[in-house]
């Protein structure tokens, strides 16, 4: 088990002016005389290898920033988002030496199975296809981390569940940690999460354990 320990401040690059800190006070944001604001308090999550990870919270709660901050302590991470499009082959095609098998089961893992999208190049496929398609590029490395930002936002909510089932089951067959960070509540129970981080507006942060019954505090 890895332990990390997160926490953030920003310079706030304004005026601290009384109604700057009257804000900052109103949502729980300390506020000190060098300019410097807290985003993130002192946070702990214990992460073994191959668990799945959710980070969850409103809009503007920081999600992004708990999951970058992670992503730069654990190092070697592929993150969908990052993953090239070809756009000089068809989609079957652009799995390197994998076989046939293997690029239609990288592209079922992540649910994208219509014929028609997979015979097309990666700049015919829609938003919710290209997201499904770098989704399988980045499983197709099988690497130890995967990293997913808005997860599963740009799909339907059926496609989404069944995504998310299959990172479920893709963690547990390749020891692959996923750590996914999205708005959205309803994947809790095709995803079944290790880790569950609620990120709350101000610099606030719960870590559950869901498995365990053990929450932030121990308790």
């Amino acid at each position: 088990m890895a332990r990390y320990v997160l926490e953030k401040m920003f310079d706030t690059q304004v005026e601290l002016s009384a109604n700057v800190k009257a804000v900052a006070n109103m949502f729980g944001l300390g506020v000190r005389r060098d300019r410097a604001m807290k985003v993130l308090d002192k946070c702990q999550i214990d992460i073994e290898q191959g668990q799945v990870v959710y980070i969850t919270g409103g809009s503007g709660a920081g999600k992004s920033l708990l999951l970058k901050l992670l992503k730069e302590q654990l190092g070697n991470v592929v993150d969908p988002a990052d993953q090239p499009l070809d756009q000089d082959k068809p989609v079957v095609d652009c799995f390197g030496q994998s076989s046939l098998t293997e690029a239609l089961g990288w592209l079922s893992e992540a649910g994208l199975s219509d014929a028609f999208a997979i015979l097309r190049s990666p700049g015919q496929l829609s938003d919710g296809q290209q997201y499904r398609f770098r989704l399988a590029l980045a499983l197709a490395q099988r690497p130890r981390v995967i990293c997913i930002d808005e997860f599963c936002a740009a799909l339907d909510r059926v496609t989404a569940a069944v995504v998310a089932h299959n990172v479920r089951k893709f963690a547990d067959r390749f020891s692959t940690t996923f750590i996914v960070a999205t708005s959205h509540d309803d994947l809790l129970e095709d995803l079944c999460p290790d880790v569950v981080v609620v990120k709350h507006l101000g610099s606030g942060c719960d870590v559950y354990y869901p498995g365990t019954g053990v929450g932030f505090d121990g308790r």
